[in-house]
């Protein structure tokens, strides 16, 4: 299980949700197996996230192919409507 993706279960956000709802289900429809990491669960996940996107304030959803970052819901969705997922998955 090499993706993981960082997501929120706690926001105030439809769009958020939505976004995160979208890349779990295109990774459902696939069959490609990931890690979903709940950022709510301790603020320390939320600044691993945050350390290894490169950014202080990254929100989820973060994706990753084990250490290596592939980007947030604006570069998923641009690579899936270019029919480029696998590339941006790093698969």
């Amino acid at each position: 299980m090499s993706i993981i993706v960082y997501f929120s279960s706690v926001s105030g956000s439809r769009e958020l949700k939505q976004q995160q709802s979208q890349i779990f289900s295109f990774l459902d429809s696939k069959k490609i197996k990931y890690k979903a990491v709940d950022i709510t669960q301790g603020s320390e996940v939320k600044d691993e996230m945050r350390k290894k996107t490169g950014n202080p304030t990254a929100l989820p959803p973060q994706v990753f192919n084990k250490d290596v970052y592939c980007g947030d819901f604006s570069v998923f969705y641009e690579a899936v409507e270019a029919g480029k997922a696998e590339a941006f998955f790093k698969l």
